[in-house]
């Protein structure tokens, strides 16, 4: 399976009311929009999957990534080419912006106006877009709203907080990066020589990455340092191309198909839901929920699991009767001597259906769920033993998840929500359930 996931949101609803609308209204379709229609056809649409080098690529406010070439662009990682001004009306000859030179996606929480808003340059002139429309008093000069920053860029990024030392956009130029600050509009010039000339440069699920031709190097957002094997070719990554990718071939499901072998969360708030042999990171909305081989990172686990939970800076996996420990701090590295069996670990036997722990200062009991009971385990004893075994409203159960807005219970498509442990088992019945949506884990509703 590519690292790029494929589209969550296919566009045959739209199109089917597009039609929908013109058998309604009857409207003739003249002399001119039959010419259209029929170069349209004729087009001779650019395929990715060719090899090319993007002008700019950037996610919009919903996580989809559009990746820019000449008049064209592609939504997401599967699909074929559009027409650019399709989705901004603006990007075409008639308003002399057939192409653009960068574009980036703003960072800035503490500016709700600004936040999540698409910027796109050309020349020495900077567009602002939010949910594809340009905003009013747009075109701007660059040095508007970026002073300080050369025209004619080569590529652009936003770098939140924490991944560079404030919220900042980097700008590149040549092999020079003109790092921005947005809140007090100091700009910092550094030169990369080591890193390749960008066209365009993608954050995504917190890596950075330069496109150059058609391949990408992931780089450091602070120093540009280049780690590992690069470049690669973006074809098996960013996108689906036939004789491409580097896993298998994971379908996106209806939610009402969905069913959880496990979920939890880290102790840096990255939530992770696992299905068969892929898993999804939960917290990453902003750049859209994307399928990877579970693998990818916990490379013990090829086969799925059953339950996980989070406890003390570890990730506990279980599958089957063993139980694997991996540090969180150290990407995921199985803890040596495991994994264990369920009985040595944690002193229980038999399947578990789901884990969950909840991060309570005073707290280091994990909650385990076999079929109608819940059995509670207090890990900061040695050995581990039973402290206490409940019966619980239900009869059985797929995965589970306590976090800031309580506990959800997940049986196949659909989950039940308790404010706290103790309400969990003191229920006689279950309370109403909830439907997994696709904005839950960008299945298709």
């Amino acid at each position: 399976m590519s690292s790029g996931p494929c589209s969550m949101k296919p566009l045959s609803s739209a199109l089917f009311l597009c039609l929908a609308l013109t058998l309604t209204n009857g409207a003739p379709m003249h002399n001119g929009d039959a010419v259209a229609a029929e170069a349209h056809d004729h087009h001779d649409w650019p395929d990715r999957c060719e090899g090319i080098e993007f002008d700019a690529i950037t996610p919009n406010e919903k996580g989809t990534v559009f990746f820019f070439k000449g008049d064209h662009l592609w939504k997401g990682f599967d699909g074929p080419a559009h027409f650019s001004n399709e989705s901004f009306k603006e990007l075409d000859d008639l308003h002399n912006i057939g192409h653009i030179d960068a574009a980036f996606r703003m960072h800035n929480e503490e500016n709700t106006d600004d936040h999540d808003h698409i910027y796109f340059f050309l020349d020495d002139k900077v567009f602002s877009y939010f949910n594809h429309t340009l905003e009013e008093g747009y075109p701007k000069s660059i040095t508007e709203d970026f002073p300080g920053v050369p025209d004619h860029l080569d590529a652009a990024v936003e770098c939140p907080k924490g991944e560079c030392i404030t919220d900042s956009v980097l700008f590149f130029k040549g092999h020079d990066v003109h790092s921005f600050d947005i809140a007090t509009k100091a700009v910092k010039v550094k030169s990369w020589p080591h890193l390749p000339a960008c066209t365009s440069v993608l954050r995504w699920l917190e890596h950075y990455y330069c496109f150059h031709g058609y391949n990408f190097t992931r780089f450091n957002p602070q120093t540009g340092e280049v780690t590992g094997n690069y470049p690669k070719d973006s074809r098996h990554y960013f996108m689906k191309c036939p004789g491409f990718g580097h896993g298998g071939d994971y379908k996106v499901p209806k939610c009402s198909d969905v069913k959880l072998d496990a979920m939890t969360s880290d102790d840096v708030g990255k939530v992770y839901a696992f299905i068969g042999p892929v898993y999804l990171r939960l917290d990453t909305i902003r750049d859209g929920l994307h399928a990877f081989p579970i693998t990818r990172q916990w490379k013990e686990m090829g086969h799925g699991l059953d339950a996980a939970f989070s406890y003390d800076h570890k990730m506990y996996m279980i599958k089957d009767d063993q139980v694997y420990i991996y540090k969180t701090a150290a990407h995921y590295t199985l803890i040596e001597g495991y994994p264990k069996s369920l009985k040595e670990e944690l002193g229980i036997e038999g399947h578990v259906d789901a884990a969950f722990f909840c991060d309570d200062s005073d707290n280091n009991t994990i909650h385990i769920i076999q079929g109608k009971n819940m059995i509670n385990i207090d890990l900061s004893t040695t050995p581990r033993t039973v402290s206490q075994e409940l019966p619980l409203p239900f009869s059985s159960s797929d995965a589970a998840l306590c976090g800031p807005d309580g506990i959800k219970v997940f049986k196949g498509s659909e989950f039940y929500e308790y404010q706290s442990p103790m309400i969990l088992y003191a229920s006689r019945m279950a309370p109403v359930p909830h439907k997994i949506t696709s904005n839950m884990m960008g299945c298709q509703d």
